[in-house]
């Protein structure tokens, strides 16, 4: 199979990036890979790359999105951070791969037995990891199925999971409201943004469709908030907010 051209790229829109995805992950967790030469595909690509998706997702050694989505050489962007979370350099990173090289889906990956997710439950604080779970805190505040205290930890599976499946949220959100680039681009359908999940015992990735974020949804919410009137008291809060 060859390396994406930038003809091939402008031909890929942002659903049918999803669908190649999907499609890569089942031939993954079914071991029937994509034959592949790579050396070749390094040859194709040495000019220039043309992936047409870009991947957030966590460090962790078991969760190559290479492998899982069975992508090869120039196919996706792999963006990677402990707890898949976001910051001003993965923002920069995700924009590069969108404005500049043409990517046309952003994925946010995560993944189940997440050890940053559960360092963050355990409120861990080492050096520099502090900074960086602290980023998961807004998953765990947001965690409200565990109510008794002392079931709040790494040690509650459930708890870790929806914690999980909150971050991969948040991190989908951080991305439209802190990227007015990224905002544009999907209010104008270049491009959209989903949340997705790595089963680790199975090799499964679920991709959540309450956080698909595209050209449809963002000009319906527009339209939602813009024939909402706001309330007096609404717009007094706003304007001490």
């Amino acid at each position: 199979m060859k390396a994406h051209t930038s003809i091939t790229q402008a031909n890929v829109s942002p659903q049918k990036a999803l669908e190649l995805l999907q499609e890569g992950n089942e031939r993954f967790i079914s071991n029937l890979k994509v034959n592949r030469n790579l050396l070749q595909q390094a040859n194709e690509t040495r000019e220039g790359q043309w992936p047409f998706a870009v991947i957030l997702s966590c460090i962790d050694s078991r969760t190559s999105a290479e492998l899982i989505f069975d992508q090869g050489l120039g196919d996706i962007f792999s963006v990677r951070i402990a707890g898949n979370i976001v910051n001003t350099d993965i923002i920069g990173s995700l924009e590069f791969a969108c404005k500049v090289a043409g990517s046309k889906l952003i994925v946010v990956l995560g993944h189940t037995n997440c050890g940053a997710v559960k360092a963050a439950c355990d409120h861990v604080e080492i050096g520099s990891i502090t900074e960086l779970l602290s980023k998961i805190q807004p998953a765990i505040y947001q965690e409200t199925e565990t109510l008794n205290h002392a079931q709040r930890n790494s040690s509650n599976k459930d708890f870790v999971q929806n914690v999980t499946r909150n971050n991969i949220h948040v991190s989908v959100k951080a991305i439209i409201n802190r990227s007015i680039i990224l905002d544009q681009m999907i209010r104008s359908g270049e491009i959209a943004i989903i949340g997705a999940i790595h089963d680790l015992s199975t090799g499964r990735v679920q991709f959540y469709e309450d956080t698909l974020v595209d050209q449809k949804k963002l000009l319906s919410q527009s339209a939602s908030s813009n024939s909402t009137p706001h309330s007096k008291e609404t717009v007094t809060a706003d304007a001490h907010s």
